[in-house]
């Protein structure tokens, strides 16, 4: 199942997620925008080129909580296959200013 996501923020950079739109993600995000996976700090564009846009990233939402903020996804890319994994998104200003992630 793959539930229309609640906050347009979390919805713009979930929709760039699954077009491949690596502009149109960082445009969804704040300029210091931080990402963490399984608690770890990440350096966020290498991040998000080894894990989404050089490997076909795909996310379907399972579950929200927190008006959108929060989610249960099934995410699968070209290195890892299909995976659950939980997401959590902090907005600044309109934006995602953080996101944690990692296996659910």
């Amino acid at each position: 199942m793959n539930q229309s996501v609640v906050h347009p923020a979390v919805r713009e950079l979930v929709e760039a997620i699954n077009t491949g739109d690596r502009p149109r993600f960082l445009s969804a995000l704040t300029p210091d925008a931080i990402l963490s996976d399984d608690d770890t700090q990440q350096d966020l564009e290498e991040w998000i080129d080894r894990e989404i846009f050089t490997v076909n990233g795909h996310l379907d939402v399972e579950e929200q909580d927190d008006d959108g903020l929060s989610m249960i996804a099934r995410y699968r890319n070209d290195t890892w296959g299909e995976m659950r994994t939980r997401w959590r998104f902090t907005i600044v200003d309109g934006k995602i200013g953080a996101i944690a992630t990692g296996q659910a």
